[in-house]
């Protein structure tokens, strides 16, 4: 009943090798638009979860769990509003950048929204979809808000810098000096969100069972790396 937290730079590969694991190791995969989608679907602004690999219903349904168990502790809590207290709905708290939750920009139209309702409510969503088991989770502070629960294993994917600007050219069209840019902004919103949040570096050795160079493990490799910690970490009959 494997729970995996991926966790990666913007083009180190850590969605690919996230979405990669879910698929062989037949898990349900988890990321940003995943969870913003199910909060949506909630009722909290119109939209639909998309479709996407996991059997019809299963993932949707857990997700839809976690997020009314949310609403509902806040309201018995007596929250002014039934999700944070404040102006914001679910779905805008989860769709925070890193750098706007670590406080380096703005978001037009989020409510007024603090670092501890905002931190409550990821952790409660995080640890609710962990709590399910059978998971791959992207990103999203998952290996600090889940470093300490047993069984959890915890890859760092990571990719040399050229690497990582070329896939962003690769993928998305982008000229060279666009995607160096892009990944500098990404790198300081991400390290700023983890150290304000958790007072963590977001790629400290530490928080990691195991490091893949995704520039030099091929995927299929880095799947069974994964599988091979997995089973030996797996409790033995007795």
């Amino acid at each position: 009943m494997p729970v995996i937290t991926v966790s990666g730079s913007l083009g180190s590969g850590a969605r690919d090798l996230a979405q990669t694991l879910a698929r062989e190791l037949s898990l349900d995969y988890v990321d940003h638009e995943i969870l913003i989608e199910a909060a949506r679907e909630l009722g909290v602004s119109v939209s639909t979860v998309a479709s996407r690999d996991e059997p019809p219903g299963r993932l949707r349904e857990r997700l839809a769990s976690i997020m009314r168990t949310l609403i509902e502790r806040s309201a018995a809590a007596g929250a002014a509003d039934p999700l944070v207290g404040g102006g914001a709905g679910l779905d805008m708290i989860l769709a925070r950048t890193y750098t706007e939750a670590a406080g380096l920009e703005s978001e037009p139209g989020a409510g007024q929204l603090s670092d501890e309702s905002y931190l409550r409510v990821l952790t409660s969503v995080i640890r609710g979809v962990a709590a399910r088991d059978n998971v791959v989770i992207l990103g999203r502070g998952s290996q600090a808000i889940l470093r300490h629960e047993a069984g959890v294993l915890h890859v760092y994917a990571a990719a040399d810098t050229e690497q990582r600007i070329g896939r962003l050219v690769q993928a998305e069209g982008m000229r060279r000096q666009d995607a160096e840019q892009r990944i500098k902004q990404s790198d300081s919103g991400r390290r700023e969100f983890h150290r304000h949040y958790f007072k963590l570096e977001a790629d400290d050795p530490a928080l990691y069972d195991l490091a893949v160079h995704t520039g030099r493990i091929p995927m299929p490799l880095a799947v069974r790396l994964v599988r091979a910690v997995l089973d030996e970490r797996a409790p033995r009959p007795g």
